[in-house]
Order: C-alpha cells, then structure tokens, then sequence
C-alpha cells in the first residue's frame, strides 16, 4: 500500500513524519531548494553533487554566472523565506536596452503599467544562500563529489562513484533527479516502457563574455536586460552585482567557425557590436573569446515526470530549454512549489501525488519550452520591428485600461503566476481579437471609400 503523507503544520513541520528517505541528486539551485523543502516538512534527505561544494571550491565550473528572477521563482522563494535575502542584494532590471548597429540606444520597459521588474542575480550566490539555509535542517545530509552511476527504482537502490575512492551505494524511498539537462536519474527512467522523452539542439552556440566595471562603476546602466539584435544573431548583456557584466554571444556556429583570428574578430565587432567594443576592451574580448569554444544549447521535453511512487523529476531534468526567456530557473523553482502544494494535501498518498504533478506540470512545462524557442527569435530579430513596437504599444495600452482582462504574453509569463499553457493560450485570444478588429476596421474603410467614390461620379 502506498504510505498517507502527513500535512505539514505553521512551523514548516509535521505532527506526525512519515518514514521516508529521500535521495536528492544535484545541488544546484532547484535540487538546493528541493531538499530545503522536503527538510522543512520533516524528511530524512540525503542530497547529492558530483561536484565540489561551490562554497568552498576555488572555481566553479557551470553556466552563466547570472541569471534572471522573476515571479515565480521568487514565490518559490518566499515559500521557504529567502526572498528577502535575494532581492536584497539583486540587480532590478525595468527592460530591455536596444543597441542598434549604430550604437544608438532605445529603452522597451517590461511593465510601464505597474513597474515590475526582473532581477538579475549570481547563481553562485543564490546557490550558496539555498544551500546554507539548509545547513539549519540536521536532516539534510550532504554528499559532495557523488557522481550518480546506477540506479533501480523499484528497489530505491543508488550507486555513486567517488573521486579516488571507491563506489558508494545508497538506498531511498524517493528518488529526486535534479540533476540538469544530462540527467541520469532520466536517463534510467528512458529506459521504462510508456516514458517519452524528445531533445533538440539548435544551430546556435553561443560564448559568454565580459564588459568590466569601470573605475568601480557600471560602464552602461545598470537597470536593463541589454540586447544588441542583429537579425539572425545577437548580443545581451546582464548586470553583476560587482559592477560587470556578463555578455553572451549567441550566433550561428558557421559565423563562429568564420571567425578564426584576432584581426577577424576585432572586424565583426566593428561591424556589428561597434558600441560594445570599447567597453569589452580589445585585449579582454581577444582573450576571452579564443579561451573556450561555443556552447551548444538544447532543449528538453518529457513524460512523464515521475516512476510510480519511486521517482520524479524536477527542473531542467524534466523540461531544459534554451535560455532566451529567462524562465529556466524559475520554471525549475515552480516545479517545487507545485510539488510540494500536492503533497501537502490532506491524506494525499505519495504515487498520487507524483502523477498529479506529472498530469498538472508537463503542458506547461512544453509550453515554456516552445516560448523559449520563440523569444529568441523576438530578442534577436523582432525586437527592432516597426510592427513589434507597435504590438508592445498596443498591449501597453490595453493592459493599462484592462489590467485584468488584457495581460501581454510577456507579463503574463513573467510577472504572473499563470500557467505557462495558459499564457500561450491566452496570448492566441488576444491575437485573434485584434485580427477581429483589424478586419472589422479595414472592412469598414474599404465600405467607406467605395460609398463616397460612388457619390462623386
């Protein structure tokens, strides 16, 4: 029989914990929040990292240093009260900075309405906080430079390989894959008949560099997402919070293979990015470009989430995508505060509560999916469009008249807790009104102009 999960009390714990054991494996942000969760409400948790503890390691190897918060993953935040402590030392960003090829500058807010932001923050440091937080809960159990190697669901079963050291084994009564884009808690869920699963790599690469803080001081305002769109490839810049910031390249990898010398590089960015250069720096772009090679960047779809009462799968293990909508981590985080609504339900038993989220999550997690996909066709190309423009004005407006009826797509993902399938969906409605209106009003001219063409003969 499946064991009743108890509901949790105010403090975060439960009048009466349920004997189970929960394997969380990835300590990076969402597998940090999990196990802080499942801690608050009286688990025993065992997290596990195949990496060194980013607090104590010289350098951490990963993604991008810095990322963008948004609503949902500051609710999930909240949920655990770190929100707080985030935004406090987080880098409010009020929209997107347009550089044309020019070098002239145009500012498109996010929510001229009612103000909203984004928040750029360092993913070292939030990291650091989730994993710290943990560090109050004596039943969080960290394994640093674990590697997960095997796993059997049915027996809750976990081999792990050490770094001069021999195997470990370990067994759980829930196994939770937080462990990225390469999962290998996914990787043996494939493996079971009815699980589906699709990836897609894109054509794009892309390389991270960096404009340097300037006499202690922000080169460029510090308040804005910066996009440098360049129809089929393009440049963002976000803010840190020591007064840098980190750029990402994004481009086709044959424009990369065609840049194969100092001289070809210093060329594009005078064609291209002529603003930048001298921010960058000649010799830090030099150096920072021929370091490494182009990233690729791919994304993740699955069904479903979860192995009967054995396993789930939370995070880009579940849904990576590409990180054009800045919603990889917040849709990560969102998965823990919807797990965790489910299993705080009152006489809930564990196999129930693993296919509720399944059934409750993967459209929307599909649909993030293909948003992202979208947007970066919007950041790279759209963006600098008469006809974008005037769709944002127009949105604007009748958000400003019809906050509760007319939400932009944009908003709706990003400051709002809506479903992400909803948000395509209500994003479809609007689309279609508008078409409505501008076939009614296109009509009625042309019925206009034919009426007094006829008068006047």
């Amino acid at each position: 029989m499946s064991e009743k999960l108890v509901q949790s009390t105010g403090n975060g714990l439960h009048s009466s914990i349920p004997k189970l054991n929960v394997a969380v494996i990835g300590a990076g942000l969402v597998g940090s929040l999990a196990a802080l969760n499942f801690a608050r409400k009286g688990y025993e948790v065992d997290l596990y990292e195949y990496r060194q503890d980013i607090r104590t390691a010289e350098l951490v190897q990963g993604r991008s240093i810095n990322l963008a918060l948004s609503q949902r993953g500051r609710q999930a935040l909240a949920e655990v009260g770190l929100e707080d402590e985030i935004l406090s030392t987080a880098i409010p960003m009020r929209g997107r900075m347009l550089h044309d090829i020019k070098g002239n500058t145009s500012i498109v807010l996010y929510d001229p309405c009612t103000k909203q932001c984004l928040y750029s923050v360092g993913r070292k440091h939030l990291n650091e906080v989730l994993l710290n937080a943990g560090e109050k809960f004596p039943n969080i159990h960290r394994h640093f430079e674990h590697k997960l190697s095997s796993v059997n669901f049915n027996e809750g079963s976990m081999r792990f390989k050490r770094p001069f050291q021999e195997d470990a084994e370990a067994k759980a009564d829930l196994i939770v894959g937080c462990d990225g884009a390469f999962s290998a808690v996914r990787q043996q869920m494939i493996k079971n008949y009815g699980f589906n699963f699709s990836q897609e790599y894109i054509e794009h690469g892309y390389l991270e560099l960096c404009i340097p803080a300037k006499n202690n001081e922000f080169q460029m305002p510090a308040n804005y997402l910066h996009i440098w769109p360049r129809d089929t490839f393009m440049m963002i810049a976000l803010p840190n919070q020591d007064k840098s910031f980190t750029v990402t390249l994004s481009m086709p990898f044959k424009v990369f293979a065609d840049i194969k010398t100092p001289k070809d590089l210093l060329e594009f960015f005078i064609k291209y990015y002529v603003d930048a250069l001298p921010l960058l720096g000649e010799e830090r772009l030099i150096k920072d470009f021929f370091k490494s090679k182009p990233q690729y960047l791919l994304s993740i779809k699955c069904n479903p989430y979860h192995y009967k009462s054995k396993a789930v799968l939370l995070g880009d293990a579940a849904h990576a995508m590409v990180p054009y909508y800045g919603q990889g981590m917040n849709a990560g985080m969102e998965d823990c505060s919807l797990l965790f609504s489910i299993i705080s339900q009152t006489g809930i038993t564990l196999d129930k509560a693993l296919l509720q989220f399944t059934e409750s999550r993967w459209r929307d997690a599909h649909a993030i999916c293909d948003l992202a996909m979208y947007n970066y066709v919007e950041m790279r190309d759209l963006t600098k469009r008469v006809t974008f423009k005037c769709r944002k004005f127009l949105d604007t407006t009748l958000f400003r008249f019809f906050p509760t009826i007319w939400v932009p797509l944009y908003n709706s993902v990003s400051f709002t807790s809506m479903p992400y399938n909803k948000c395509i969906a209500n994003r479809k409605w609007q689309d279609k009104i508008l078409r409505n209106v501008f076939y009614t009003v296109l009509s009625g001219a042309l019925v206009t102009g034919t009426a007094l063409y006829v008068m006047n003969l």
